[in-house]
């Protein structure tokens, strides 16, 4: 492939992509940055958000929670907490995660820690529900 660089995506469970691509747009937590061949080298964390990889004509779109990025000499790593694609992702699960998360954040005498973890339980539901109900 033409202008590509070697992508790996590895999660806590499995590998989930080893190849060449032409580019790989990540959700960084200063915002979304998009990596193409012969970038400078680079470590990042990155957020909860969508994992866009271009491989020629070709698209796919991940769901994500987080982790690290490197890049170094066309070579990348993502190290994701959780990545789903969009044929992985449970709908029905998402969307009970998304009312429960919703729920929480409603009542009022919820701890804070708690506020904290259905804040980020809801940002992942939308996160899913939004990649499972995109067009292809």
């Amino acid at each position: 492939m033409e202008k590509s660089f070697k992508l790996e995506i590895i999660s806590p469970v499995k590998t989930v992509f080893n190849g060449e691509v032409s580019s790989v747009t990540i959700p960084g937590t200063m915002g979304s940055f998009q990596v193409l061949m012969n970038h400078a080298p680079l470590v990042s964390s990155f957020e909860i958000g969508m994992i866009k990889i271009e491989k020629g004509p070709e698209v796919m779109e991940y769901s994500t929670s987080g982790g690290i990025f490197e890049i170094k000499n066309n070579k990348a790593v993502i190290l994701a907490q959780t990545i789903e694609s969009k044929e992985e992702i449970d709908l029905s699960r998402a969307r009970n995660s998304k009312s429960r998360a919703e729920m929480i954040l409603k009542m009022g005498d919820v701890r804070d820690d708690e506020k904290s973890e259905a804040k980020v339980s809801l940002q992942r539901a939308n996160n899913r529900i939004k990649l499972a109900e995109t067009k292809k």
